[in-house]
């Protein structure tokens, strides 16, 4: 029978890039989205170039009761994930206070509660067979406090630290659990966080999709515990072993008022 891969948030940036890059690797495809429109295009074309299996499942991971039906469909399907990737989220930019609320808790319902649940569901079934593969994706935001996005940062230091605790648990029962890091990339996300991706194109910060992905998939082959790439990513997540935590924040807030422009 044959495994599959399954990658939440495929049907744009990082989360479709992976998803072609393991395609690419000859590796059988579960996609989740919203969309179903762009997830029946992604799937065709990804079964038309690389000759590997790809289904997807429509899911508003910022409901609960959908998140259910997932789960009852994954179980009621019989296939087996070998590789599930957390990789939906979502962002919100300016002073939480100032924010509408159900907004933020549909960042916590994604990019928290439903990551966590698709965990708990895949890796027990994964520990139950003896071995398979998680791969959350948090980012170089969850190394720092992030005035200006606190719930989004707080929602990546979660997954950071959450994925970190959950590969020793499961190291014993064969699954590797991976946490990918990324910094500023081009994707969708800015425009669904009302961003302008004016100001990182400037001065050259931002990482293509493409190319996270293709150092996500070789970090994967090692298993690697905590995934940064590119150098300038990997220098700002380790900013706070050299500075204390209130210039942390402050040079934070001052970087988030500078460049979080809204379109």
């Amino acid at each position: 029978m044959p495994r599959y891969a399954l990658v939440t948030g495929a049907s744009s940036g990082i989360g479709l890039a992976l998803a072609e890059a393991l395609a690419r690797r000859g590796r059988h495809l579960i996609l989740v989205a919203r969309q179903r429109g762009a997830l029946e295009s992604i799937a065709c074309e990804l079964t038309q170039r690389f000759g590997v299996e790809v289904l997807f499942l429509v899911c508003d991971l910022s409901e609960p009761l959908q998140v259910s039906g997932l789960l009852h469909e994954l179980e009621l399907s019989g296939r087996t994930i070998d590789l599930l990737v957390n990789n939906a989220g979502l962002g919100s930019a300016g002073d939480f206070v100032a924010q509408d609320w159900s907004r933020e808790q549909e960042l916590i319902e994604v990019n928290v509660l439903a990551l966590a649940r698709l965990c708990h569901a895949v890796g027990t079934v994964m520990a139950g067979q003896g071995s398979g593969q998680i791969l959350n994706v948090a980012s170089v935001a969850g190394f720092h406090p992030g005035p200006g996005m606190s719930n989004y940062f707080a929602s990546k230091a979660y997954v950071l630290q959450f994925s970190e605790g959950l590969r020793e648990e499961l190291k014993a029962y064969g699954v590797g659990v991976s946490v990918l890091c990324p910094g500023l990339t081009r994707s969708a996300f800015f425009r669904k966080a009302q961003l302008s991706l004016e100001p990182f194109e400037k001065n050259d910060l931002l990482m293509s999709a493409e190319e996270v992905a293709l150092y996500t998939v070789r970090a994967l082959d090692k298993n690697r515990a905590v995934i940064i790439p590119g150098w300038r990513n990997r220098l700002a997540a380790n900013l706070h072993r050299l500075l204390p935590r209130w210039l942390m924040r402050r040079l934070s807030a001052r970087a988030n008022k500078r460049y979080l422009r809204p379109l």
